[in-house]
């Protein structure tokens, strides 16, 4: 797998082969999608490549490399240039570029963005909320602006402009994946996903952070599975925010036919699910008793 993301008019892809991508590119302009964008994992401000084209035009190659100053362009008749350069630029090769006939664009000089003047409560509590955020791991760096600039309203007051909001998500982005770069091997978050796609094979509906609470969670979570599933298992935005903080994690269940034997029994399978991967549990095996992941060192890796 490439560790890429690649989105299309209406799709996004995480994490394709080399073959997928190259697949992805050959069809951009045959049918509803004309553009491409190819971003690294996780996602680094202002560092993409991407392509666009329309049938019997020319196909547009263009990659940026950290700011405006350095975005490039070139214009090929077909699309295994495209190929070959996204694939290389995926892959972190050495030389990916050499070949292409690469012209700077000129965007001019940068719009000054002002620096963020806010009281010293203000910004304490905007970057400490904005800090979570980012340690649960759910969001991307478009959301985290717009949090940055939603945060602090307040009636008609809007002390955070969208470039300042933008400025700051990505300082307290980089921030953090920094702090990633140094997490070696499989963390909790990954062998929770594990646990959740092995519950979904055998019939339960599995969900991470879904929902903001306990009330719309359990409205919406019997839409979000297969007709055919017995039960469903998840956790919302409450529980990541517990468990970003160090107090473990607290996961809800049930049976689809509302039964406590059914309950009882989709707990005993979540509970072996988390087992199998190593995730330690705490739960009575009372069907109205959460199961709660503790202790629980919680370091989801952001994607973008």
């Amino acid at each position: 797998m490439l560790s890429i993301t690649v989105r299309t008019n209406d799709t996004r892809h995480l994490r394709v082969t080399a073959e997928e991508l190259a697949g992805l590119v050959r069809r951009i302009g045959a049918g509803a999608d004309s553009f491409l964008v190819v971003q690294r994992i996780p996602d680094l401000p202002d560092v993409y490549i991407q392509m666009c084209h329309k049938d019997g035009g020319d196909y547009t190659l263009e990659h940026r490399d950290g700011s405006a100053a350095r975005h490039f362009e070139v214009r090929v008749d077909g699309p295994e240039p495209m190929v070959a350069a996204m694939t290389g630029w995926a892959r972190q090769e050495p030389g990916w570029g050499d070949g292409l006939d690469w012209a700077p664009l000129d965007f001019g000089p940068p719009e000054p963005v002002p620096a963020l003047v806010l009281e010293a409560d203000e910004r304490r509590e905007l970057e400490d909320q904005l800090r979570l955020t980012l340690a649960c791991g759910y969001t991307d760096r478009a959301r985290l602006a717009e949090q940055a600039e939603e945060h602090l309203v307040s009636g008609e007051r809007r002390p955070v402009s969208r470039a300042q909001a933008e400025q700051l998500a990505d300082r307290l982005w980089l921030e953090r994946v920094g702090e990633q770069s140094g997490w070696i091997g499989e963390t909790d978050p990954e062998r929770l996903a594990r646990a959740f796609a092995a519950l979904e094979e055998t019939g339960i509906t599995a969900r991470e952070h879904f929902t903001c609470c306990r009330s719309c969670g359990q409205a919406e979570i019997g839409a979000e599975g297969e007709p055919e599933a017995r039960g469903f298992v998840y956790f919302h935005l409450q529980c990541t925010e517990s468990a970003a903080v160090g107090h473990g994690l607290s996961l809800l269940y049930g049976g689809f036919d509302g039964s406590a034997a059914t309950t009882k029994a989709v707990g005993e399978e979540v509970v072996a699910a988390l087992t199998a991967v190593g995730l330690p549990t705490v739960w009575s095996g009372d069907p109205s008793d959460a199961v709660e992941i503790r202790p629980l060192l919680w370091r989801r890796r952001l994607v973008g």
